[in-house]
C-alpha cells in the first residue's frame, strides 16, 4: 500500500494526518446532530406529555373554532374600516385659519378667519370680526374650492391654508 502512495507522490503521513482531521470533523457533526436530536425529542415528548390522540383532536378542533371567529372578527373590522372611510370622507378634516386686527383701533389680532373643508374642498368659513364693543360671526359656504359670496383678503387665505392642506386618509 506505501508503495502504491510513494508511487503518486504522497506521503502516508499527510493521509494518515488528513483521515483523523476527518474523523475529528464527522465525530463533530455527530454530537451536534445527537444534540439537536435529543433537543427534538424534548420538545416532541413535551408536546404529547399527557395528551392521547382523542384530547390532540379536541386541541385541534378548538384551534380551528379559534381561528374561524378571528377570521370573522376581522372582516367585520375591515368592514367597520371601510364604513370609517365612507364617513371620514364627509368630514371636515382640512383647515386654515388667518388672525387679523379687523380695525385700527383694535389690536391683539382678535380677529379671524377659520376655514374647514372636506377632502372635496367643500365646507365653510367662519369670520369672526372683533371690535372694541362686539364681536360679529360670518359663516360663508365654500363648495369645491370656490365662494359664491365674495371673500376678503384673510378668507381667501384661510381658504387656500385649507385647500392646500393634505386630508387626513385612513391607510
Amino acid at each position: 500500500m506505501s508503495d502504491l502512495f510513494s508511487k503518486v507522490g504522497i506521503d502516508l503521513g499527510v493521509v494518515v494526518l488528513l483521515l483523523i482531521v476527518l474523523i475529528i470533523v464527522m465525530m463533530i457533526m455527530t454530537v451536534s446532530m445527537s444534540l439537536r436530536l435529543s433537543r427534538l425529542n424534548q420538545k416532541y415528548r413535551s408536546f404529547m406529555k399527557g395528551k392521547d390522540a382523542q384530547s390532540l383532536e379536541k386541541l385541534f378542533h378548538q384551534r380551528f373554532k379559534e381561528i374561524d371567529k378571528l377570521n370573522k372578527q376581522n372582516e367585520l373590522t375591515k368592514k367597520n374600516l371601510a364604513d370609517l372611510k365612507k364617513i371620514q370622507g364627509m368630514t371636515l378634516n382640512k383647515y386654515g385659519i388667518v388672525k387679523y386686527d379687523a380695525f385700527d383701533d383694535v389690536g391683539g389680532k382678535m380677529s379671524f378667519a377659520l376655514a374647514m373643508l372636506d377632502k372635496e374642498n367643500t365646507g365653510f368659513i367662519l369670520n369672526a370680526i372683533h371690535s372694541r364693543d362686539n364681536c360679529f360671526l360670518y359663516l360663508k359656504e365654500i363648495v369645491k374650492g370656490e365662494s359664491y359670496i365674495m371673500l376678503s383678503t384673510e378668507e381667501i387665505d384661510a381658504l387656500r391654508q385649507a385647500i392646500t392642506m393634505n386630508s387626513i386618509d385612513l391607510m
